[in-house]
């Protein structure tokens, strides 16, 4: 409820005790600004409904876009997580092979060293 909702009742209920107090006592007049005090009073609770209405989408709106901004965020690290995963894992394959291949090699060099000392 809001503030158009509060005075918007206040209107009709002034309104309607316009029109009462008018007709009872034959002020047409009174009774003509009672009726339009009340409709004004109809217009403003129903103004103070939309506008209640309006902020209860943007709150769902809101939500909504929270969530899926969470949602993203947490699809968005779980990339990242796993793309540091492939990276890290591309790099100590690397690192094995490389290991290896420098192995084999620092063998042969071993041989030909101690065929080279036996020519010798």
């Amino acid at each position: 409820m809001n503030k158009d909702n509060v005075t918007g009742k206040m209107d009709q209920v002034a309104g309607k005790i316009k029109k009462k107090v008018g007709e009872a006592t034959g002020n047409q007049k009174l009774a003509n600004s009672g009726a339009a005090q009340e409709v004004k009073g109809t217009a403003k609770e129903t103004w103070g409904n939309v506008k209640d209405t309006a902020s209860s989408i943007s709150d769902t709106a809101r939500t909504r876009a929270d969530a899926e901004t969470a949602d993203w965020k947490q699809r968005s690290d779980e990339k990242a997580h796993d793309v540091r995963e492939k990276i890290t894992s591309a790099a100590q394959n690397a690192k094995d092979k490389i290991n290896t291949k420098l192995d084999h090699i620092q063998h042969e060099q071993r041989h030909e060293r101690e065929d080279i000392r036996q020519v010798y």
